[in-house]
């Protein structure tokens, strides 16, 4: 009788394995990215709680567009890209605003989105959410990559991330469709295929030829200007500008979010001097900034031209990251291309000792026309009408946020914005953010909750009572993260003013709204303090209240209605604005 063959294993053990949930937030981790913005839903619910779970800090909106307006100041604060996690199609679509609005503003956002099946979607046999993302996304964003399997999800992360932050910075789609949560690979192989993205945003360094050129042309200027745009403030070479500035002498106009890279009160600050300086310089150098409609495109009357189409003769410096912006309204007679940082510290390399300061005629004639028109804005401000308007208002706001210059500043609307912009004094860089290119509303809560998030700061919000009404929902969102944040509306009960009047009688006229509208109502139903402010000693005193307490403050500033004016400062852009 024969002996018994030992038995061998039918079955070897299973090697660990890892799936597309955690290879996603691993991704992220590895790469420094520690905030998640966004609305959970199919399919994207698990990884929002896993996310969390995992030590990432997830901040769930209560409307898609709104935390992608948050991702995206997010990015332009920190210089790493701002993440927006949507659901699919209507999330999804919800979310292109700010991806396009992250796009054009240049600033680097990544909206994650899931999505229904590729086999599904291409035969459109109607999948649950079906919708091809990624071609409707493509139009409007830097770059676009879907991931399909899981092994590429370390790939299609990083190049999402390379892609929002180098050169010039913008909006990025990622689309993951659902199934890819649910694949699974072994864990070695899932840890190895995720990348760490070096130097994601390179340096690139400007020709000597082109800073000479530059230098040439600002040496021989008469009446130099510089203009400091947001993407001056994006470069976070604050001490290299300010050293340019002061070194060469030259006055300089912030544009609304660069101001703060030197105090609004630097005497060479020209803001209060804007429509003389424009026209009257000789050579114009562009620091971040472009010749979009927000300086005239270059041309007109606004540059001393006698028409839209002509410009008054200024020989114009540009420094910028992307050459295709050079020629794209004017003549860029001494382009300088290369990041900021590195454009700025080469400029200031070259000048050498001794530089010569503009002629004194040139700055008196700038401090002359600076100072006269403080003074006539001083008198406006030292008014008390009643009700408040928007000069009384804000003459408030100027004080509170002198006193508090690390305070975040947001900022929307129309008049809203206009009067700020031009009031409130800003002392430190990147604490004023706004609506930017497009001249957009609805920014203001998401720009809210970042700005506490990546700053840790007070938050202080200034908004139009029209602004107000396409985020406020958002005040749920501050209260339950309880943020630092104090909103104050300018209600004047309407679009511009609260006075138009339907010629035919019944409805209200399209730009009226309800009239004394008790806004803080809404924060104080999810918590927070709500204040009814009609004069500006309650005004000042809310303000105050909010700041000292850090709670979620909303304070129902009720002004003229009559105040307003048709489209703010850009009249000339409604076509039938001329005809009243």
């Amino acid at each position: 009788m024969g002996t018994a063959e030992p038995q061998v294993a039918s079955t070897q053990a299973q090697a660990p394995t890892i799936d597309g949930f955690q290879l996603v937030i691993d991704a992220l981790k590895l790469n420094g990215i520690d905030t998640i913005y966004g609305l959970p839903g199919i399919p994207i619910t698990d990884l929002t709680r896993r996310a969390q779970a995992d030590g990432l800090r997830v901040l769930s909106f209560r409307h898609e567009q709104n935390a992608g307006y948050a991702a995206s100041i997010a990015g332009f604060l920190t210089q790493k890209p701002g993440i927006c996690l949507t659901v699919s199609a209507p999330g999804f679509l919800n979310g292109l605003n700010s991806l396009a609005h992250a796009t054009v503003n240049c600033f680097p956002m990544i909206l994650i989105s899931g999505s229904s099946e590729r086999e599904i979607v291409d035969l459109q046999q109607g999948d649950y959410e079906e919708m091809d993302q990624l071609a409707i996304a493509r139009p409007v964003a830097k770059a676009a990559f879907r991931v399909l399997h899981a092994e590429d999800i370390g790939v299609g992360i990083a190049r999402a991330i390379r892609a929002a932050v180098s050169g010039r910075p913008g909006g990025v789609y990622l689309d993951l469709p659902a199934k890819l949560f649910a694949q699974s690979i072994e864990a070695e192989a899932g840890a190895k295929s995720l990348i760490r993205v070096v130097d994601p945003a390179p340096r690139q360094i400007p020709a000597p030829d082109a800073v000479k050129r530059a230098l040439d042309l600002l040496k021989a200027a008469k009446k130099p200007l510089i203009i400091l745009g947001k993407g001056a403030a994006y470069a976070q070479a604050d001490a290299d500008i300010r050293a340019l500035v002061e070194k060469t002498g030259i006055p300089y106009l912030p544009m609304s979010m660069a101001k703060g890279l030197l105090p609004d009160t630097h005497e060479l600050c020209a803001s209060a001097a804007r429509s003389f300086v424009l026209p009257g310089a000789d050579v114009v150098m562009l620091i971040g900034a472009r010749l979009n409609w927000l300086l005239s495109h270059g041309k007109g009357k606004t540059w001393g031209g006698k028409g839209h189409k002509d410009w008054g003769g200024q020989k114009f410096i540009q420094v910028d990251i992307s050459p295709q912006e050079a020629d794209s309204n004017v003549r860029i007679d001494a382009p300088l291309v290369g990041d900021i940082g590195s454009c700025v510290s080469a400029l200031l390399a070259g000048m050498g000792p001794g530089w010569a300061k503009p002629p004194a005629d040139w700055l008196d004639a700038v401090h002359g026309k600076k100072t006269a028109n403080v003074a006539r804005m001083a008198e406006t401000l030292a008014k008390n009408p009643s009700p408040m308007n928007f000069h009384s208002a804000l003459n408030v706001v100027r004080d509170i946020v002198k006193a508090n210059p690390e305070a975040m500043f947001v900022n929307e609307g129309a008049n809203a914005l206009d009067f700020t912009r031009s009031i409130v004094d800003m002392y430190k860089p990147r604490k004023r953010i706004d609506v930017g290119t497009w001249g957009i509303m609805g920014v203001g809560m998401g720009y809210c909750i970042a700005a506490a998030v990546e700053s840790g700061q007070e938050v202080i919000a200034i908004e139009g009572d029209s602004a107000f009404g396409f985020s406020g929902m958002e005040v749920e969102t501050i209260c339950r993260y309880n943020l630092p944040v104090c909103i104050v509306i300018m209600n004047n009960n309407g679009v511009y003013k609260g006075t138009d009047v339907n010629p035919r009688g019944g409805d209200v006229a399209p730009t009226v709204f309800v009239k004394d509208a008790r806004y803080e109502k809404l924060m104080e139903a999810f918590g927070g303090v709500g204040v009814y402010a009609k004069t500006p000693a309650e005004l000042r005193k809310a303000m105050e209240e909010a700041i000292r307490s850090r709670r979620p403050t909303l304070i129902n500033a009720v002004i003229d209605e009559t105040a307003g004016t048709e489209s703010g400062r850009i009249t000339s852009l409604n076509p039938t604005a001329k005809k009243k």
